[in-house]
């Protein structure tokens, strides 16, 4: 990475972005923080940082120009924008037919647009786990439960089900539970997806005294890898529980797990298992 000078960092909301600062802080990297309006959190970041709406585009570059940035990373949660709603500066104005036909083919089309876009105006873009691969799933398990044999099915199931949707772009997670899909991620996320597996009957998911189900996450096969890899945290586990499942299936070192050590106490503490399966079959 000796050829950074410094670095761009588009920060969404959660707390990917802090790992990307903190780690790109660890081995030298200045960094410059671009926080999206409505989604990171000045408080978290400190003074040093500026603002910028979804349609900025062209103060956005200007900025990044200004700091003499040479990379940019995006990290964080940013929801789909309302188009109707924008309202862009100069540099986003041409861009927004472009981005608006991205979007029509799914959101890795137009993740893929915003980063030719940005790599257009001279910028390499890097991805979060260059700077933070401690965040990232390690092979086997977190903490001190593993799958059981029972579980290896509906894993299999959960993760297949899951690379298919991603096919289509609809979403990076699945719910299996007994071999019955009971759910699988769209625009609303895990943690809403999750919150519908709770609201299912026990008769078809676990409980919190008899876990069963798996919830597997998976970048999209076609998925651009420097942006929006399959990412959990201690909310995550939260909801996972409460919706009874034994446990949660990544894929390591594709996918993040934010507050490592918090995600680990608190899966023990409910029970649940947390497993990388091996990249190199998955």
């Amino acid at each position: 990475m000796h050829d950074i000078s410094k670095i761009g960092l588009i920060a969404g909301g959660g707390r990917l972005p802090l790992e990307v600062l903190s780690g790109a802080t660890d081995i030298g990297i200045p960094v410059f923080v671009a926080r999206l309006q409505g989604f990171a959190k000045a408080s978290d970041f400190g003074d040093d940082t500026t603002e910028f709406g979804l349609a900025a585009f062209g103060a956005l570059i200007k900025a990044l120009r200004t700091e003499n940035c040479s990379h940019v990373c995006f990290a964080g949660t940013v929801s789909r924008p309302d188009f109707r709603a924008l309202k862009p500066d100069a540099g986003a104005l041409k861009r927004l037919p472009g981005a608006i036909k991205a979007a029509a083919k799914g959101d890795d089309a137009l993740l893929s647009y915003i980063i030719g876009e940005i790599e257009s105006e001279g910028f390499e873009v890097i991805a979060p786990q260059a700077l933070c691969e401690s965040a990232l799933m390690s092979e086997g398990a977190l903490g001190k439960l593993k799958p059981k044999k029972r579980h290896q099915a509906d894993i299999d199931k959960a993760m297949s089900v899951a690379k298919s949707i991603g096919a289509m772009d609809i979403g990076q997670g699945a719910v299996v539970c007994n071999g019955l899909v009971l759910a699988v991620e769209a625009a609303e996320g895990t943690d809403a997806m999750l919150e519908r597996v709770a609201d299912l009957h026990p008769d078809i998911r676990g409980t919190d005294k008899s876990r069963a189900g798996i919830l597997a996450k998976s970048l999209k096969p076609q998925q651009e890898v420097r942006i929006d890899l399959p990412t959990i945290g201690v909310d995550t586990i939260e909801y996972a529980a409460r919706a009874g499942l034994a446990g949660i299936a990544l894929v390591s070192d594709k996918a993040f797990v934010l507050n490592k050590d918090a995600v680990i106490n608190a899966a023990d503490r409910y029970g649940l298992f947390v497993f990388g399966l091996p990249s190199t079959k998955s």
